[in-house]
């Protein structure tokens, strides 16, 4: 979560603002002439139509989620699955034996994704629900780190020094996952037109300390798959000729739920013997509102029975492993009750008509000159791309600005080591960004390129000043 530092002293001084008593239930009788302060505690309890008003009001200046085309995480969801939710959300999704029918869904969401993902023994798979990809992939890269301890156990703490293969191009969580638990992150750097790891890399860095390698179905700055089966032949290789025995985690966040459905000859999943975890998040393209991602192993072994805690002050016995203990159930029940809607021929057509649309997208803004495609839309369905080398007259942070004006969030940021000289803009398509928000999506792109052709140069961006998007 984001960090926050306490009020000022001049904002907790602030008095609250005069109301109009026509404001909903203002009463200058009842001392309401003012609104509440907004950085310490009101004196009072008000009335729950103003306390509402206020904070409704305040949401007004926040962007539209369904213009939103930086984020993965689902915007939309039919009327019925927000009727579920308000159902449980009052369900503690830990306490599972005081809601017993909660936790028999999260067991068959596990069950059905392992099946999905060609677990060699459904059956032997282990998962669980979290709140997230991140809190999954914390929960993968522990399992790693405690098998390698086992493994190396007279020589852990004293002279070894686990470390963890990735691309530069991994989600900030593996990052914060090599810092808090002490790991080294060695990470491949992009190299000209490469913007992900590779199977040569990834071999070359590895030693007898590397826990395990990192592989990215979907890579959050462009889109593009790792290529999974390469990074573990090349594995399969090194243990061949130097005996180390390093898995694979899968970061499916979001192509865990597209490549089944879309590229199902594709093999990066439990086919490939050396893949030991998978996880992927129920908010992206698993088409459920935020809050649920899922982590999988392809069997008890993968996932070393010291890591899982048992409790029974909630009433019962049931194994937990997560890093957070309450959280609703609301997620999880949706999370069924998508996979329950749709099934495998719902989903597939949802994510084919998600990819339609970002493959078109991608071909007509090629097709206006001003810009170069990096990617096009044909693997998750998200785009890159940057300005053409022809253009002078503005960059890809003015188009992001502009684009905002008329309601669009369109990121635009630099790529990381080595190519920090490359600045792209990047178009995620979800469930309900349908053909017609793109055709209107373009007609405004192609309004204000009019414009952006007319200037002198690329608007100077203080060196302080963040990028629309910062990974």
């Amino acid at each position: 979560m984001t960090l926050h530092k306490g009020a000022s002293a001049s904002d907790r001084k602030q008095t609250g603002n005069p109301v109009n008593p026509f404001y909903g239930e203002a009463d200058p009788v009842a001392g309401m002439e003012t609104a509440p302060p907004q950085h310490t505690l009101p004196d009072g309890p008000l009335a729950p139509h103003n306390a509402y008003q206020f904070v409704h009001d305040e949401l007004m200046l926040d962007g539209n989620s369904r213009l939103n085309l930086a984020t993965f995480v689902t915007t939309w969801m039919e009327p019925q699955a927000g009727v579920l939710m308000a159902e449980c959300r009052d369900k503690n999704m830990i306490d599972k034996d005081e809601y017993p029918r909660t936790a028999e869904l999260e067991k068959r969401c596990v069950a059905m994704l392992s099946d999905l993902w060609h677990a060699p023994d459904p059956s032997a798979a282990v998962g669980c629900s979290t709140t997230g990809s991140s809190e999954a992939c914390m929960l993968a890269g522990m399992a790693f780190k405690r098998r390698w301890m086992q493994r190396n156990q007279d020589r852990y703490p004293g002279s070894a020094r686990p470390n963890l293969i990735m691309g530069a191009n991994v989600q900030v969580c593996w990052e914060k996952f090599c810092n808090f638990w002490e790991v080294e992150a060695r990470t491949v750097p992009m190299e000209g037109d490469r913007f992900h790891l590779d199977a040569a890399s990834a071999a070359e860095l590895c030693d007898e300390n590397t826990i395990g390698v990192v592989a990215i179905l979907g890579s959050t700055f462009d889109g593009s798959y790792e290529p999974v089966a390469d990074i573990c032949a090349a594995l399969d290789e090194v243990q061949e000729k130097r005996g180390w025995d390093i898995p694979v985690h899968v970061d499916g966040a979001s192509g865990a739920m597209i490549a089944p459905f879309l590229d199902p000859e594709l093999r990066w999943d439990f086919r490939l013997p050396r893949v030991a975890s998978i996880n992927t998040s129920g908010h992206k393209y698993g088409l459920v509102y935020p809050g649920v991602g899922w982590a999988l192993w392809r069997d008890s072994q993968a996932l070393p029975e010291e890591l899982v805690f048992r409790v029974n002050y909630l009433g019962g016995d049931m194994p937990t492993f997560a890093l957070n203990f309450s959280r609703p159930g609301a997620q999880v029940a949706a999370q069924y009750y998508t996979f329950l809607r749709l099934g495998r021929a719902g989903f597939r057509a949802v994510q084919q008509a998600t990819r339609d649309v970002a493959c078109s997208m991608a071909e007509r803004i090629g097709a206006l000159g001003d810009f170069r495609l990096l990617t096009r839309g044909d693997q998750l369905p998200v785009f890159a791309f940057t300005t053409a080398d022809h253009v002078t007259a503005f960059d890809v942070f003015d188009v992001s600005r502009r684009m905002r004006e008329r309601g669009w969030l369109l990121p635009a940021y630099t790529f990381p080591p080595n190519r920090e000289d490359l600045s792209v803009l990047r178009v995620v398509c979800r469930n309900g960004f349908s053909m017609d928000l793109a055709d209107l999506f373009l007609a405004d792109l192609e309004q204000l390129l009019t414009e952006l052709r007319e200037q002198s140069g690329p608007m100077q961006r203080p060196e302080n000043v963040a990028t629309a998007f910062h990974h």
